[in-house]
């Protein structure tokens, strides 16, 4: 039989979601309201808003209570930077399709796996299928190399530590990397060409290239793929005929998001 979602919610994180939840009307509360809201022992709610106040989503004012604090208005920013970020990209992706006869894909790094947020198919009789929803390796796709290239040196030694020297390199085709020093000699020559290609390395047939996308901070926020059967996305035809249009929007969508110019971003 199977299980409902209730049955493996956690309590206090139940709690904790109530509690930040009865600010709705409210900008100042006290332990005593929020225990009567909440119904929930005095001493329960001083610990949650203890923990709470620690991570930054609520702040102590001088005569003891407590406010929403920054860390809940970044976590709306990313909430909306996220929205902006698919509104932004919907047309471009449409555009793109007709220009290369490819899937094309938008994606962002969620934890170590690519997460692909977006999609348009081609209506060619043999294409790749979208992928939105889905989370694939970042060691083997295109994405996933050129995020983790143009992503900050933290970002890939910690990379490093928890996924490659923890055996995280799979051979999932026979192209597939899976040496830890050509791997990050790969990623090198990936950032310092900005785009980033597979070759069958994490599904055999199928080939992809995928581009950086940055934001008005610089930062890699995603990328952009475009994917196929690999009798037909010769390397040939990825760097010289598809390249150059994947390379276009990429900018594009780069510069809707503010982005102030082009200088390389290189491991």
């Amino acid at each position: 039989m199977k299980r409902l979602k209730s049955d493996y919610t956690i309590q206090t994180v139940t709690n904790a979601l109530r509690l930040l939840e009865a600010f709705d009307e409210n900008e100042e509360l006290g332990v005593t309201e929020l225990s009567r809201r909440l119904d929930l022992h005095k001493n329960n709610v001083f610990r949650l808003l203890a923990t709470l106040h620690e991570r930054n989503y609520v702040d102590q004012c001088e005569n003891e209570q407590y406010r929403l604090g920054s860390g809940c208005l970044e976590l709306g920013r990313s909430f909306t930077r996220g929205l902006s970020l698919l509104r932004a990209a919907r047309p471009i992706l449409e555009q793109l399709v007709p220009e290369v006869g490819e899937t094309v894909h938008i994606a962002q790094l969620q934890g170590f796996e690519v997460l692909h947020l977006d999609a348009e198919t081609s209506e060619g009789l043999v294409v790749a299928g979208s992928r939105v929803g889905q989370k694939l390796p970042a060691y083997c796709t295109a994405l996933g190399k050129i995020l983790l290239a143009q992503g900050s040196a933290e970002l890939r030694q910690t990379y490093d530590g928890k996924v490659v020297q923890a055996g995280g390199l799979e051979q999932r085709t026979a192209e597939t990397i899976t040496d830890r020093n050509k791997f990050f000699e790969h990623l090198r020559s990936v950032a310092l060409e900005e785009l980033a290609f597979d070759f069958e390395e994490c599904e055999a047939g199928l080939n992809c290239i995928a581009a950086p996308v940055y934001d008005d901070k610089e930062t890699v926020v995603a990328a952009i793929s475009l994917s196929g059967p690999s009798f037909r996305l010769s390397e040939a035809a990825l760097r010289n005929r598809l390249a150059p249009h994947l390379r276009r929007s990429a900018e594009e969508l780069s510069n809707r998001l503010g982005y102030p110019g082009s200088e390389g971003h290189h491991v």
